[in-house]
């Protein structure tokens, strides 16, 4: 990509995906401011070669410094929290966050949002599936996804992560040492970060905005024989299922594989869990 240096990219949740992603964009020439809501944090962002900002989204107003949003790309990684009265404000606080877009030289925004809005419909699902979201953060990711798109001043797109793997989260420490777990023969829906970051770097150098990606590996084994060979590999006592599946889906990631051509690192999830267990070392 021509001129990265005149692009400017702002992060919105520098957190375990956030502050790696911002530090690849860094590293490929584009100035990357980042937000945190922690001082204590600011030199670490630093060190990634990140522009740190201290900034705080509430359901009331937006925290930041204005030059945080004199940016052409956002990328808009904070979720919604567990309890059901966090993600009824976390709705609230996109709808600030677009007012805030609005007043700003942003085009293009990357929004971070979960396999979670599809719910356990027993089937495959792809982005072409109506989305049944079960729980409240699934609902409200949901009525975020569609404020966002609905926006013609900027172009959206949306990356749905499955479950997320990788440096500091060693799927063996999940479930290590569970009785009783229900649904071992249930599909599981991952994917690596190292997978996030690269199909993230691959839109924006690409422009590809006005999308929506489902982000997961094409790999579908039982959690059952997953969580247990994930256990043996990384030294965790192995946990014991019971049942078979209850609620569940296969995720499919039709779209990047046509767009984007990319090619995800873990096509074989028992392979990779033996092959690659420092993978999850962070």
């Amino acid at each position: 990509m021509k001129n990265k240096e005149a692009t400017t990219i702002s992060i919105l949740g520098c957190g375990w995906y956030g502050l790696p992603a911002g530090h690849l964009l860094s590293s490929l020439g584009y100035r990357v401011n980042g937000s945190t809501r922690s001082i204590h944090k600011m030199e670490r962002l630093s060190g990634q070669g990140i522009h740190p900002y201290l900034a705080e989204v509430s359901q009331h107003e937006i925290n930041a410094q204005d030059d945080f949003f004199e940016c052409e790309v956002l990328l808009v990684s904070f979720p919604p929290g567990v309890k059901g009265g966090d993600a009824s404000e976390y709705v609230q606080k996109i709808r600030n966050l677009i007012k805030r877009i609005l007043k700003s030289p942003v085009k293009e925004v990357l929004f971070i949002s979960s396999i979670s809005i599809y719910g356990d419909q027993n089937a495959e699902v792809d982005e072409d599936t109506t989305p049944l979201p079960e729980t409240s953060s699934g609902k409200a990711l949901l009525e975020a996804e569609n404020l966002l798109k609905k926006e013609s001043d900027f172009h959206t797109t949306i990356l749905r992560f499955a479950g997320l793997v990788g440096p500091g989260r060693h799927p063996g420490r999940f479930l290590s040492g569970k009785k009783q777990v229900p649904d071992g023969d249930a599909p599981v829906n991952l994917v690596h970060l190292n997978d996030c970051l690269g199909i993230t770097k691959e839109i924006i150098t690409n422009k590809l905005f006005g999308h929506t990606f489902n982000v997961c590996a094409p790999d579908h084994p039982s959690r059952k024989d997953f969580y247990t060979l994930a256990a043996q590999t990384g030294g965790f006592t192995i946990p014991e299922f019971s049942g078979t599946a209850g609620g569940w889906k296969i995720v499919k990631s039709r779209k990047i594989p046509s767009l984007l051509q990319w090619r995800y690192s873990t096509g074989d999830w028992l392979h990779y869990l033996t092959e690659n267990s420092d993978s999850f070392i962070g």
